[in-house]
């Protein structure tokens, strides 16, 4: 008993980074990601690293293709229908999503969630007007790394017109942030 309470802690230490993050749990009591502090990161057009190329099946069966949005700004969210502090942003994504209107792409990256109704319930639920990628494998998210961690979830990236990451959250994001990392990518 004392060693799995020994190793228990110890994942818990490599899990939850130095930099402020905390280890969560998933629903079945498992860690399941770090959540962010909110931690922004604005970052200067010549400082800009190319998006990996993402394309993906929505959770509407459609194809979608970040490299069709160049010309367009894509507010990229990774969430997962068991992730307590996506459920907590939801609201202020859709309302900035809603009040940018189609001159900005929002597309949300689905992730771990192992069944597709849990999503579809989620969107649903809090009425997300934009589509999400269903990546259940995270393998579309491993290929942000350096720029997302895969365990950092919520984490929503600006990619600008050019396909460069503008900016970054990692953890809960609010409409005003949103809004102002936008501007900033524009």
């Amino acid at each position: 008993m004392r060693r799995a309470m020994v190793a228990a802690g110890l994942l818990l230490a490599l899990t939850a980074c130095s930099s402020g993050q905390q280890a969560s749990q998933n629903r079945e009591g498992q860690a399941g990601f770090v959540s962010g502090t909110g931690n922004v990161s604005v970052f200067a057009p010549a400082d800009r690293k190319p998006a990996p190329a993402l394309t993906g099946t929505t959770l509407d069966d459609k194809t979608w293709t970040l490299s069709d949005r160049l010309g367009k700004v894509v507010v990229l969210n990774v969430w997962g229908s068991w992730c307590p502090p996506c459920r907590k942003e939801a609201p202020d994504l859709i309302a900035a999503a809603k009040e940018l209107g189609p001159s900005v792409q929002f597309i949300g990256l689905n992730t771990r969630d192992l069944d597709k109704a849990q999503a579809n319930r989620f969107v649903q639920e809090f009425g997300v007007p934009f589509p999400s990628l269903y990546d259940p494998d995270g393998k579309a998210l491993l290929r942000f790394r350096g720029q997302i961690s895969p365990k950092a979830i919520p984490t929503t990236l600006v990619i600008d017109k050019t396909g460069k990451v503008a900016a970054r959250v990692v953890g809960e994001t609010t409409k005003e942030t949103l809004l102002g990392m936008v501007k900033d990518a524009g």
